[in-house]
């Protein structure tokens, strides 16, 4: 029994090369996937990147928008509005021929155009249009109703001024204005702080501060005794127009109306005869330029109060 257990049993062993064999086996494993890993990130990070979208085509985009939006409006768009403007039967709507003067002068404007217009009229939303890409306020003597047309229009920039004055004191409120020429009424000031009777100076600061390239004098309304009269509205528009700090040198001045008394003598006073360039149906063209601020007389040909 001994011999054939004896001869049956089995010795087994294991050298110690074989494991050694297997722990290698499984380091350049181990080595083998987490190079796999690494490389498989950087390409998944390389591959995000290539993918997302350049940042430079956003501002292309961006900029062409703009630049659509700034260019001005095609001589087609202008002559439809003015077109259209000026068929109304309404003897209150200006006609072609006092629109077209003042929707030219706008067209040749550089570019943005400073417009300041005494008056909310019929023909508000057109200047506003023609002065595509401008700035373009409104002074009117109807508080509430400046209101009611920023609130309807909120594109409209309109404030409302309190005239003083009056159509039957308009000559003693000229002679007043030559007399105080070398004070309080000189025609090169910041009409805020002055307290010339013609003068307004009850606006907006930047109203003041603003260089104006195209004023139009088409209010306030009324043409009795008692109604405020443009006076004041002509002498401030010749005072900014004289008194501006940059830009272009010269001022377009329009005053609609052009036959009314007021408007005929208070342009010849503050706006000057040498300044007027043209008369068109109902509308008078003045071109003004900046003044030193010493000067002492509104016109060439006028001499002053002192000398007077």
């Amino acid at each position: 029994m001994k011999n054939t257990t004896n001869n049956n049993t089995k010795l087994i062993l294991l050298h110690p090369y074989i494991h050694k064999q297997g722990s290698s086996n499984r380091l350049w494993l181990l080595a083998f996937i987490s190079l796999f890993t690494v490389a498989f990130l950087l390409t998944l990070i390389y591959t995000r990147e290539s993918i997302s979208p350049a940042p430079a085509k956003p501002s292309i985009v961006a900029t062409s928008v703009s630049g659509i939006n700034n260019a001005p409006l095609p001589p087609t768009v202008i002559n439809t509005l003015l077109h259209y403007a000026s068929k109304s039967n309404d003897t209150y709507h200006m006609p072609y021929s006092d629109l077209k003067p003042i929707s030219d002068v706008l067209r040749k404007c550089s570019s943005p155009c400073n417009l300041l217009i005494f008056g909310l009229t019929h023909e508000t939303l057109l200047w506003k249009a023609l002065n595509h890409n401008g700035r373009t306020v409104f002074i009117d003597e109807n508080r509430y109703y400046a209101a009611y047309i920023e609130e309807k229009h909120p594109e409209i920039d309109a404030y409302d001024v309190q005239y003083t004055t009056k159509r039957r004191d308009m000559k003693e409120l000229i002679a007043s204005a030559k007399e105080q020429v070398r004070n309080e009424c000189r025609p090169v000031q910041n009409l805020l702080f002055s307290e010339c009777k013609l003068g307004i100076n009850d606006l907006p600061n930047h109203v003041y501060d603003m260089d104006w390239d195209v004023i139009l004098v088409d209010g306030p309304r009324g043409n009795w005794p008692d109604a405020p009269g443009r006076m004041s509205a002509i002498f401030t528009a010749g005072v900014l127009a004289r008194s501006k700090k940059g830009g272009n040198p010269k001022t377009h001045v329009f005053v609609h109306d052009f036959s009314g008394e007021d408007e005929k003598v208070c342009g010849r006073e503050f706006l000057c005869p040498e300044n007027l360039v043209e008369v068109t149906g109902n509308l008078g063209h003045y071109v003004l330029e900046r003044m030193d601020e010493n000067s002492v007389r509104y016109c060439k040909n006028q001499t002053s109060s002192s000398s007077s």
